[in-house]
Protein backbone atom coordinates (compact mmCIF):
# COMPACT_ATOMS: atom_id res chain seq x y z
CA UNK A 1 0.00 0.00 0.00
CA UNK A 2 1.38 3.40 -0.95
CA UNK A 3 1.56 6.47 1.18
CA UNK A 4 -1.66 8.51 1.36
CA UNK A 5 -1.77 11.82 -0.47
CA UNK A 6 -3.17 14.64 1.63
CA UNK A 7 -4.35 17.88 0.08
CA UNK A 8 -2.59 21.16 0.79
CA UNK A 9 -5.70 22.42 2.61
CA UNK A 10 -5.68 19.36 4.87
CA UNK A 11 -2.02 19.91 5.72
CA UNK A 12 -2.50 23.64 6.37
CA UNK A 13 -5.50 22.94 8.59
CA UNK A 14 -3.54 20.37 10.59
CA UNK A 15 -0.69 22.84 11.11
CA UNK A 16 -3.18 25.59 11.98
CA UNK A 17 -4.63 23.40 14.74
CA UNK A 18 -1.17 23.02 16.24
CA UNK A 19 0.37 26.46 15.65
CA UNK A 20 -2.61 28.74 16.17
CA UNK A 21 -5.19 26.85 18.18
CA UNK A 22 -2.61 25.28 20.47
CA UNK A 23 -3.48 21.61 20.18
CA UNK A 24 -0.75 19.08 20.94
CA UNK A 25 0.92 17.36 17.99
CA UNK A 26 0.10 13.93 19.38
CA UNK A 27 -3.58 14.84 19.79
CA UNK A 28 -3.89 16.12 16.22
CA UNK A 29 -1.97 13.09 14.96
CA UNK A 30 -4.37 10.66 16.62
CA UNK A 31 -7.48 12.60 15.62
CA UNK A 32 -6.52 12.96 11.95
CA UNK A 33 -4.79 9.60 11.54
CA UNK A 34 -1.48 11.14 10.47
CA UNK A 35 1.94 10.30 11.84
CA UNK A 36 3.63 12.80 14.14
CA UNK A 37 6.61 12.76 11.77
CA UNK A 38 4.39 14.02 8.94
CA UNK A 39 2.92 16.73 11.15
CA UNK A 40 6.34 18.01 12.17
CA UNK A 41 7.40 18.02 8.52
CA UNK A 42 4.27 19.97 7.55
CA UNK A 43 4.88 22.39 10.41
CA UNK A 44 8.28 23.25 8.95
CA UNK A 45 6.59 23.99 5.64
CA UNK A 46 3.44 25.81 6.77
CA UNK A 47 3.86 27.07 10.35
CA UNK A 48 5.53 30.32 9.35
CA UNK A 49 2.63 31.21 7.04
CA UNK A 50 0.06 30.26 9.69
CA UNK A 51 1.70 32.35 12.40
CA UNK A 52 2.01 35.34 10.06
CA UNK A 53 -1.68 35.05 9.17
CA UNK A 54 -2.66 34.97 12.84
CA UNK A 55 -0.52 38.04 13.58
CA UNK A 56 -2.26 39.88 10.75
CA UNK A 57 -5.58 38.85 12.28
CA UNK A 58 -4.45 40.27 15.63
CA UNK A 59 -3.48 43.56 14.03
CA UNK A 60 -6.85 43.85 12.28
CA UNK A 61 -8.63 43.03 15.54
CA UNK A 62 -6.59 45.71 17.38
CA UNK A 63 -7.55 48.33 14.78
CA UNK A 64 -11.22 47.35 15.05
CA UNK A 65 -11.14 47.51 18.83
CA UNK A 66 -9.43 50.92 18.83
CA UNK A 67 -12.13 52.30 16.50
CA UNK A 68 -14.85 50.88 18.73
CA UNK A 69 -13.18 52.31 21.85
CA UNK A 70 -13.00 55.77 20.27
CA UNK A 71 -16.70 55.58 19.32
CA UNK A 72 -17.75 54.45 22.79
CA UNK A 73 -15.59 57.07 24.51
CA UNK A 74 -17.23 59.79 22.40
CA UNK A 75 -20.68 58.50 23.30
CA UNK A 76 -19.77 58.42 26.99
CA UNK A 77 -18.54 62.02 26.86
CA UNK A 78 -21.81 63.17 25.27
CA UNK A 79 -23.80 61.40 27.99
CA UNK A 80 -21.66 63.00 30.73
CA UNK A 81 -22.29 66.47 29.30
CA UNK A 82 -26.03 65.79 29.00
CA UNK A 83 -26.21 64.53 32.59
CA UNK A 84 -24.38 67.63 33.85
CA UNK A 85 -26.72 69.90 31.84
CA UNK A 86 -29.90 68.30 33.18
CA UNK A 87 -28.53 68.12 36.72
CA UNK A 88 -27.94 71.89 36.58
CA UNK A 89 -31.57 72.47 35.50
CA UNK A 90 -32.92 70.23 38.28
CA UNK A 91 -31.50 72.50 41.00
Amino acid sequence: MGKPNFSEDFKRDAVHQIAVRGYAVREVSERLGVSTYSLYKWMKLYAKAASQASSVDHEAENRRLKRELARMTGGRDILKKAAAYFAKDAR
